[in-house]
């Protein structure tokens, strides 16, 4: 297969009907992760795969790993798990902030197995349902030295009886090791340790096909715990081609890494897309983009390694907008943002001080991770990107009765997508052959239903405009409302709740709530939000206000209709940025066409961007008459 064959030109949005007039399956791709990975090394064997900081304060002192010790880890790991008996349908979980070891387990457990991340932030029950519906018995976790309370949660989970076994990781660079900690009936082992005597040269076991599950990313869900998306390696390799066929980006090229590996964006865009193109990834400490030292550090780091690309959420860029660009950092091209609305005061503010335009992008966990991206030579601001090669997205009306009417260019509907890159479906229990998958009504006849809504133009650039399945999306990480709204729902007094995403400055949205009280009932609202905060399974979706309501706000038909919850979180956030601005007379916001749109009426309009302009939302003013 010729290198043009692989790598098309891919540069503009012009550049995608060529590309689909050869088929997907003609290009050579490798079968699985693993093959990418053994690709690589066989082409590249000395070029550094990755350079991974041990944090960002000694972002000076990195483990360097080239291709050919990459494999050569991967192996080892992998057919340690192997004779562990670990198989093809059996699942590896993972729990840990981010370091060396731990992109050398998350692969090796896709060579021998099925890996299953886990939030290390996620209460202890919701790990506990994870564990039991991928069927993990082995545990791969930070060990003491590199996190603590991840290593506490670690053992709890085992002294439960959750697994069998569990794998420590070390910090990276770390040679020094604790005393090995005990649990009783379980096997407790340094991973690297553990794997130093295995075969390095080759997997032992039967190497993974296209169709064989490599994955299991827990994501939100609309009810209870978190649910298990279910990726074949046909699916990850096939985005990551598609994410790798970037012309604006060369062999040559560095990539930076901050996402932590529980989520799909992490894995898919580094390293898999990078391994395709023999692309070197520098990867941040454990802390990623929530250790503020990397924002001091940040420029320097990106000159130092050269930096070409990178991935992060629109609180990420917020900061950095705000960082001295102390160094050369010509060689940034490409700054790739997603996860929620990027506010266009971060854009300007950004693009202003570094002169790297943000390219927004779209995707979710069922479909692997990517499927909408932007370019740099064509600009469309009110768009979150053109559909990726090989992937179909329309935008469908969804009736009552669950029947699907494709919607022509430009109409709002529900977002749906086919290609190679849908997931196989949800985990919903095991049998003798592996993993049990239903897609929960999410596929309907090779189609995902994303729970978006959205238009999609005649260009395949795809226009959100609001989201059918309520998720919270705080930083970029998905919170589910119902945890929010069960945990106030065991109050003795709320007779109703409902939770939604507030506006904000700096997470892009956090989560708030409105309730209805019994007749009589006697609680404050500041009592109700100690209450949750109590309950929730996480920190992250403990909600910043209590809204106490006569009745929440449903269709005509009696569902519950958040959009109108969201509009009034919206107009709050509006009425306090705008609290101190003279001549506003009204502020309102309304749902049109699933988007929340806040109005302002006022005699001057001044300072009203520059207020409104920090938070995602969007609005528009109406001159006082």
């Amino acid at each position: 297969m010729t290198a043009c064959t692989l790598w098309p030109t891919y540069d503009h949005p012009d550049d995608l009907p060529e590309i689909e007039t050869v088929p997907l399956e003609s290009r050579g791709l490798p079968t699985s992760t693993y093959h990418l990975l053994a690709r690589a090394a066989n082409l590249w064997p000395d070029r550094t795969a990755l350079t991974v900081l041990p944090g960002a304060a000694r972002w000076r002192e990195p483990v360097h790993r080239t291709y050919a010790q990459l494999l050569a880890d991967v192996h080892r790991s992998a057919n340690m798990l192997h004779a562990h008996g670990l198989r093809r349908d059996d699942a590896v979980a993972l729990m840990s902030p981010n370091c060396a070891e731990l992109i050398t387990a998350t692969l090796a457990a896709q060579v021998a197995g099925i890996a299953a991340p886990i939030n290390p932030g996620l209460s202890a029950d919701h790990m506990a349902e994870l564990l039991r519906r991928s069927g993990a018995r082995v545990l791969v976790a930070a060990g003491p030295e590199l996190d603590a309370r991840c290593w506490d949660t670690a053992r709890t989970l085992a002294e439960a009886g959750a697994v069998d076994t569990v794998l420590l990781l070390r910090p990276t660079g770390a040679t020094a090791t604790e005393p090995l900690p005990e649990v009783d009936g379980v096997e407790v082992a340094y991973l690297t340790d553990e794997a130093a005597d295995h075969d390095a040269d080759h997997f032992t076991g039967a190497p993974p096909a296209a169709h064989d599950l490599a994955a299991l990313f827990h994501t939100g869900g609309t009810t209870g715990a978190p649910k298990l998306a279910a990726h074949t390696h046909g699916n990850e390799v096939a985005n990551a081609w598609m994410l790798g066929a970037n012309s604006v980006l060369d062999d040559d090229s560095t990539i930076f890494a901050a996402l932590p590996l529980f989520h799909v964006n992490a894995l898919i865009v580094t390293p898999l897309a990078p391994m395709l193109r023999g692309q070197s990834v520098v990867w941040a400490g454990p802390l990623g983009y929530r250790d503020a030292t990397l924002y001091g550090e940040f420029w320097q780091i990106a000159e130092h390694h050269r930096l070409a690309a990178m991935s992060a959420v629109p609180t990420v860029y917020a900061v950095l907008a705000q960082c001295p660009v102390d160094a050369d950092i010509s060689s940034l091209r490409v700054c790739m943002v997603g996860a929620s609305m990027l506010p266009a005061a971060v854009r300007a503010s950004f693009e202003s001080r570094t002169g790297v335009r943000l390219l927004e992008g779209y995707g979710l966990t069922e479909a692997t991770c990517a499927s909408a991206r932007s370019f740099p030579t064509a600009v469309r601001p009110d768009a979150v990107g053109q559909r990726l090669p090989y992937q179909q997205i329309k935008a469908v009306r969804i009736d009552e009765d669950g029947r699907w009417t494709d919607l022509s260019p430009g109409e709002v509907g529900t977002l749906a997508i086919s290609g190679p890159t849908v997931f196989a479906g949800y985990v919903i229990g095991r049998d003798v052959s592996g993993p049990v998958l239903d897609g929960l009504g999410k596929l309907v006849d090779g189609w995902l239903d994303t729970g978006d809504l959205g238009r999609v133009d005649s260009d395949g650039f795809v226009h959100l405009t609001g989201r059918a399945k309520d998720l919270i999306i705080r930083g970029g990480h998905n919170i589910d409302p119902a945890a929010i709204e069960d945990a106030l729902l065991a109050h003795e007094d709320v007779t109703g709740a409902a939770a939604v995403g507030r506006p904000d400055i700096h997470a892009g949205e956090v989560p708030v709530a409105y309730v209805t009280l019994a007749r009589g009932a006697d609680v404050s609202e500041d009592k109700l939000l100690a209450w949750a905060a109590e309950r929730v399974p996480e920190a992250a979706a403990a909600p910043k206000s209590v809204t106490v309501l006569d009745v929440l706000p449903v269709t005509d038909v009696g569902k519950p209709y958040k959009p109108a919850l969201r509009a009034d979180a919206a107009r709050r956030v509006a009425d306090h940025a705008l609290a101190g601005v003279t001549g506003v007379d009204r502020i309102d916001a309304i749902v049109d066409d699933g988007a929340i749109v806040v109005t302002v009426t006022a005699a001057d309009s001044a300072a009203i961007g520059p207020a409104l302009d920090r938070y995602p939302l969007v609005w528009r003013l109406e001159a006082t008459s």
